[in-house]
């Protein structure tokens, strides 16, 4: 066979070097866009919430269109904090700062932080807490927390209702509980539950983004401060995301 039917077998030290300019793009790509992309909706976004808090000028009409930039430009954002924790979880870039941690104040705040979108598609949001002292990363463990809770809201049609529990599991764990009352996941879809850029059957209910990182994401924190998540799925109910949680951060 003549020479020029195969494919040029490429030097390993070439292709290793194919790799690592491969690798340097994508980490620049997601920091364009976590730092230039990132700033200007951070900037609408402050601006829609000044334009919110003075709706005494605007029409009903104006008010829900108000409503609708404010989903999407949050959602915007929540997709690109979602691309650069990836590339930090990738590159193994994750720096733990152990703080002293009050649980149930802890998930108060959390659930705070989503009473308003939560409000918007008519979610009840639902806090039950054990008021425990933590020791851990506050950041690993928030990014896990609010990923799902985000995703409970996410996924969730109107009227219904996303349940956040926190409790004392054993002498050295807590156990945090997120459940809700949308679909759940087919039985053969749970092998890939916490896979990187897996979709599933369910959709988001109010025309949110997904970039299919959130579950990975939030195994990657929990599992960071030494814990563990799982899933109890109940299909066409919901599922409830268990975090177990070390009192102390290993090490």
């Amino acid at each position: 066979m003549d020479e020029a039917e195969h494919p040029a077998l490429l030097d390993p030290v070439d292709l290793l070097r194919q790799i690592e300019t491969l690798q340097e793009e994508k980490q620049k790509l997601i920091s364009i866009v976590s730092h230039d992309v990132k700033s200007p909706l951070n900037r609408l976004y402050a601006l829609i919430q000044l334009l919110q808090m003075e709706p005494g000028n605007l029409t009903e009409e104006q008010k829900n269109f108000l409503e609708k930039m404010h989903i999407v430009v949050a959602d915007g954002l929540d997709m690109i904090r979602n691309l650069v924790d990836y590339r930090n979880i990738e590159s193994n870039s994750i720096v733990l700062f152990p703080e002293a941690i009050q649980l149930q104040s802890f998930i108060q705040s959390a659930v705070t932080s989503f009473l308003n979108v939560a409000s918007k598609k008519g979610i009840k949001l639902m806090v039950e807490s054990e008021n425990i002292l933590l020791h851990t990363d506050k950041h690993c463990l928030q990014r896990a927390v609010d990923t799902l809770l985000s995703n409970a809201i996410k996924f969730s049609y109107s009227g219904k209702k996303v349940w956040v529990r926190a409790r004392k599991h054993s002498d050295e764990t807590a156990l945090i509980e997120i459940e809700d009352e949308a679909f759940g996941f087919k039985q053969n879809e749970l092998p890939d539950l916490f896979q990187k850029f897996k979709k599933f059957t369910s959709r988001p209910t109010g025309g949110e983004s997904s970039t299919g990182l959130g579950l990975f994401i939030s195994r990657a924190m929990i599992e960071k401060t030494g814990g563990k998540i799982s899933c109890l799925n109940r299909e066409g109910v919901g599922s409830i995301f268990r975090l177990v949680v070390p009192v102390n951060l290993p090490g």
